[in-house]
């Protein structure tokens, strides 16, 4: 056992012990943990039990921890009965699309009935629960900020591995095969796939950037912009496409909505970044301007698309099959779609999902369990730019990284990604979860002052003053 294994697993056990006096604070190690978890050199699991691995062991401890903690602590679940509602759907839209795939397994056969537990339901729902940890134990200004601190810092971890494995040519040089082929395996040892990795970094070099009203030392600034740059150097060594469109639609997005004034800056990051990443811009640029027999300049769509330009007329065409309650979970495969694509286009083309993550919810879910995941999305997005907006910096800086995770997603989904919860989005939903419960207590103090302002009024009636006097007693202590 390496030296560095070795220290992982003495954090790892101090971290599940010391959640039983303070399990908020091991939390927040869970999620610095996130950026290593799937590294090379990560044990997958011990003693070869599957799921038996640091990460499980350390969150069951937190769970557990929270679970006998909450009543002594006094925590009330307070998230709003509309948004558990959802939630709920949500998870039951996963849950009854997994059953489905259990009960119809066409064409999966090979996938093993406990590998399908495991990863399509366990693994699925289990990269949500930290996040309603947090939700629940996040009621203080400290305890927002150590959540906060601790995102941005597991990105920035995240892209500073980028940064020291890639090499250079990646955003300096060319866009050809060899060279993606080194991106798509260096990502792969640090723990995400490249579109993955491009993502996650795209929306949190935004976020980063939404952080700056909360300091004010020049030193502190300095280091922050720093921090940006590190992460969007890394995602542009990243080579991920999708990711590079929702960067920069992330943070258009994000300057229409409050930094007005930097879209002046926009028409120049246009001209610059092809010149000082070259590499990247090949990559962003790959399938245009090609140069047909006659000399004539074209767009060849499947470079472009990557193929999807194929498969998307397919996918839609299942997805009319069943529009209502779709296909169930893994619809791709088990509808025989994958199977038909590497049969008609070749074997290099049997995609096991829609590489867009609305057509795969329709396809799985149809449009009655899409319905619950895009309101909930949709809320939390309303709840995130409220905040954004906001003159408090902290809840500027809470919105302003929920909004951009969420926004990168989103964007990125178009070529890539899942609603699905994965690892690679259990910090987005932290952040929205933390927004949702940022939003929350503003909201009860809102309350609060409103009865204090009530009970202030000299014609309040005798009838209303007693009505508000157990406020008034709960005010003054």
């Amino acid at each position: 056992m390496s030296i560095r294994i070795t220290v992982l697993y003495l954090v790892v056990a101090g971290l599940s012990i010391y959640a039983w006096k303070d399990w908020f604070k091991s939390l927040c190690g869970l999620i610095l943990i996130m950026a290593i978890i799937h590294h090379e050199d990560m044990p997958t699991n011990m003693f070869d039990i599957q799921g038996f691995n640091v990460w499980n062991i350390m969150f069951l401890s937190i769970f557990l921890a929270w679970a006998f903690n909450r009543q002594r602590e006094g925590l009330v679940w307070d998230m709003p009965r509309h948004v558990s509602i959802l939630l709920l759907l949500y998870l039951g839209v996963i849950v009854v699309g997994f059953f489905r795939a259990v009960l119809d397994r066409s064409y999966i056969e090979w996938y093993p009935l406990k590998d399908l537990i495991s990863e399509e339901l366990i693994n699925t729902i289990k990269w949500v629960l930290p996040a309603i940890l947090l939700f629940d134990g996040c009621r203080t200004r400290k305890r927002v900020m150590a959540v906060l601190i601790c995102i941005l810092v597991m990105y920035l971890v995240l892209s500073a591995q980028v940064v020291k494995r890639m090499p250079l040519e990646s955003a300096l040089g060319g866009a050809g095969e060899r060279i993606q082929r080194v991106r798509l395996k260096i990502c792969s040892d640090i723990g995400y796939s490249a579109p993955n990795m491009s993502t996650i970094l795209a929306g949190a070099s935004w976020g980063m950037l939404a952080a700056l009203p909360l300091v004010r030392k020049k030193k502190h600034i300095l280091a922050i912009l720093a921090a940006a740059g590190v992460i969007a150097f890394g995602q542009a060594l990243t080579g991920g496409r999708a990711g590079y469109v929702a960067w920069g639609a992330t943070g258009l997005t994000l300057c229409l909505l409050k930094w007005r004034k930097y879209l002046l800056l926009a028409p120049v990051v246009v001209i610059l970044l092809p010149i000082v990443f070259p590499g990247a811009a090949d990559r962003m640029l790959f399938g245009f301007g090609n140069t047909d027999a006659s000399g004539q300049m074209d767009t060849n769509e499947y470079e472009v698309t990557s193929g999807r330009n194929l498969i998307w007329p397919h996918v839609i065409e299942k997805i009319g099959d069943s529009p209502v309650v779709g296909h169930g979970r893994l619809a791709m495969n088990r509808t025989g779609l994958t199977q038909f694509l590497g049969d008609t286009y070749g074997a290099s083309e049997a995609f096991p999902h829609p590489h867009n993550m609305y057509l795969q919810t329709l396809l799985d879910n149809g449009i009655l369990g899409s319905i619950p995941i895009f309101l909930l999305w949709g809320m939390m997005l309303f709840y995130s730019v409220k905040l954004f907006r906001s003159a408090n910096h902290l809840y500027a800086a809470v919105g302003g990284l929920s909004l951009a995770l969420m926004l990168a997603q989103l964007f990125a989904g178009i070529g890539s990604q899942y609603f699905y919860p994965t690892e690679s989005t259990l910090t987005v939903w932290a952040a929205m979860l933390l927004a949702l419960r940022v939003h929350v207590e503003e909201k009860q103090v809102q309350e609060v002052w409103q009865m204090q302002e009530i009970w202030n009024e000299p014609t309040l009636c005798a009838e209303r003053q007693a009505a508000c006097a157990p406020l008034q007693e709960a005010l003054s202590r």
